[in-house]
């Protein structure tokens, strides 16, 4: 059975700032989800709009198959450099592996915007 890799792509930091305020405008008008487990149930049933990966979790086996499951999916991803920012913007006092938006509220535009440019990225 063939392995299916995923490339860890670039993301530039304009970017990554875009899809944390989104992150956060989604936390504050629209709804979240926070965690790995969370966040692979989110995209497994088709409701998560973006999902963020830490890129600097250890071990790498905790977010790894999250990309593959995206793709699979059709669920736009992205990495965020540093855990800590994610769990900042999810609301947290510490890191987050991964998140994911499921309502974009208010950052609906923001959303859309990180989507068009992920699709270009890849």
């Amino acid at each position: 059975m063939a392995k299916l890799m995923y490339v860890k792509f670039e993301v530039p930091a304009e970017l990554e700032n875009k899809a944390l305020e989104a992150l956060e405008l989604a936390r504050d008008t629209g709804k979240i989800k926070k965690g790995t487990n969370e966040v692979t149930k989110a995209i497994e049933r088709g409701v998560a709009k973006l999902v963020l990966i830490g890129e600097d979790v250890q071990p790498e086996e905790i977010v790894a198959h999250l990309p593959p499951l995206s793709e699979e999916k059709k669920t736009p991803y992205i990495y965020v450099k540093k855990q800590e920012e994610l769990g900042a913007a999810s609301g947290l006092d510490v890191g987050c592996a991964a998140s994911a938006i499921i309502d974009s509220g208010k950052g609906k535009e923001l959303v859309e915007d990180v989507t068009q440019k992920l699709k270009a990225l890849k």
